[in-house]
Order: structure tokens, then sequence, then C-alpha cells
């Protein structure tokens, strides 16, 4: 037998794929990216808004404008939330979980409002619920207020931030499979007891990823909720929008100042962003090896 002769090991750096200098590049140039059109532009929002001072930020946001703008986004957020959390978790339970037709479907509709502008959606709901639209003379005939009212505003949050549980819950339940809930109707769980004490715990820290995600977008909606709000100031204007009008009026500290709190909003949401993936990842890990 001819002896064999075993190729050296290749170096770190062959493994690798890129030598140490094209790795210092690389890393150099993404923060250097990420400085520019990431941190200075939050370093600016806090600079404008505390420029003239505490007092000022302060006045700024105790403004009766600016206040009803807050409460209203946390007031839609509270109701857009937990409405996408049981819909999406009813969702994502059906596709991962059964076989049907329309499955397809489903799935498709749950990401379409990815795929369409937030803008197209509060026209589309212009279109229907307006004063020109198909039922805008019977609301008005009613009484009833949709577009240029709470209503419209949260009809349209709620559309724009559908997909984000969902789509956090379909894959690690597919993962995760059906073995833990057919055990459990084997031994005399009911259905609801089976989605409660095991199937909801398993998917738990993809649940709290995909609320998170949201909630973010919901206090953060912009395209769609301008649309059908009207931007009436007071009413039914929230925080982004608020902000766009107080810039329109070369009010910046006070623009800035509400800004400053949606930039807060992102660092926090970037934090738990990153603990909620650590142990998402953990728990995708987890799943697989059972």
């Amino acid at each position: 037998m001819s002896d064999i002769t075993l190729a050296p090991r290749a170096p770190d750096r062959e493994i690798s794929g890129e030598s140490l200098p094209t790795r210092v590049v690389l890393i150099a140039c993404a923060l250097v990216f990420l400085g520019l059109f990431l941190f200075l532009p939050l370093i600016s929002v806090f600079a404008e808004a505390f420029k003239r001072g505490w007092e000022a930020y302060l006045t700024a946001l105790a403004d009766p404008d600016a206040a009803s703008a807050i409460w209203l986004t946390l007031y839609v957020a509270a109701i857009a939330v937990p409405f996408n959390i049981i819909v999406g978790v009813a969702a994502a339970w059906a596709v991962a979980k059964f076989e049907f037709k329309g499955k397809s479907l489903l799935v498709s509709l749950i990401d379409l409002p990815f795929s369409v502008s937030p803008v197209v959606a509060g026209l589309s709901y212009m279109l229907l619920f307006g004063a020109q639209g198909y039922f805008g003379p019977w609301l008005k005939a009613h009484d009833l207020a949709i577009v240029f009212a709470v209503p419209g505003i949260v009809i349209a949050t709620i559309f724009v931030t559908f997909p984000f549980v969902a789509r956090e819950l379909i894959p690690h339940m597919q993962a995760l499979g059906t073995d833990d809930e057919e055990a459990a109707l084997t031994l005399g769980a009911s259905a609801w007891r089976t989605f409660f004490t095991i199937t909801l715990p398993n998917v738990k820290w993809s649940l709290l990823y995909g609320v998170l995600l949201c909630n973010a977008r919901a206090m953060g909606e912009f395209g769609a909720v301008a649309v059908v709000s009207g931007k009436i100031r007071g009413v039914t204007t929230t925080i982004p929008t608020q902000i766009e009008i107080l810039y329109n009026e070369y009010n910046g500290v006070a623009a800035f100042a509400l800004a400053s709190l949606l930039a807060g909003l992102a660092l926090v949401t970037l934090v738990l962003k990153t603990f909620l993936e650590w142990r998402y990842a953990d728990a995708i890990a987890a799943s697989s090896h059972r």
C-alpha cells in the first residue's frame, strides 16, 4: 500500500477567508458608516433637543399639543399591539401547526403590509372610510368617524404592524414541530390547555421579540397615520406627525425634544432586541437538539 501524505492544515488566515488587514479595513468601513449614518444623527437629535437647556426641553414636552401627541401615541400602541399579539399568535399557530387549504394565501396576507407602502395603505383607508369613500355616506349618516379620527389611526397602525408578531413566531413554531402537542393531546389535555402549557411557553422569547418590534413600529409609524389622521393639532397628531408640524413651523427645539423620545425608544428597543435575539437563538438551538 502506498503512503498517503496528508495535506498540511491551512493557516487560520486562509480558514477565515480574509487576511487581517482586509478584516481591519472592512471593520473600519463599517464603523465609519455607522458613525456617519447612525450615531451622528442620534447625537445631533439630542444635542438639538437640549440646545437651550433642560427648562426649554421640559417646556416643549409639557406643551398641551405635545402632551396630546404623546398620549395618543401610547393609546394607539396600547390597542394595536395587544390586537396584533392575539391575531399574530393565532395566525402563526394555524400556519405552523396545521395543514389546510389556503395556507399559502394566509402567509401571503401576513406579509402584505411589508410589500405595500404605508402611504398607499393610508390612501386605501381614505378610499373606504373617507367622506367620498365607499362607506363614507353611511358613516356620516350614523355620525361615525373613522378617518381624521382616532379609529382610523388605530386601524392604520394595526395594518402596518401586523406581520411582526406572526413573522417571528412562525419559523420558531415550525422548528419546534408538533411532537409535544401530540403527546399532550394523547395524554388527555384539551387543545386550549395544550396551547397555554406547551405551545406558548416554548415560544415566549420569540413572542417577546415580535412584540418589541411591533411596539416600536406602532409608536414610530408616520406614513399611514399621516394620511388618515389629517394631522389635526392636539386631536389626531401622534409623536411623528407632531414632529413634522413643529419642524415645518421652524420650532426646532420642540421638534427635536419630541424626536428625542423616539430616539430614546429606539435605543431601548436596540438593547432589548439584542437581549431577546440572544435568548431567541438559545431557544432555537435548544429546540433543534430535542
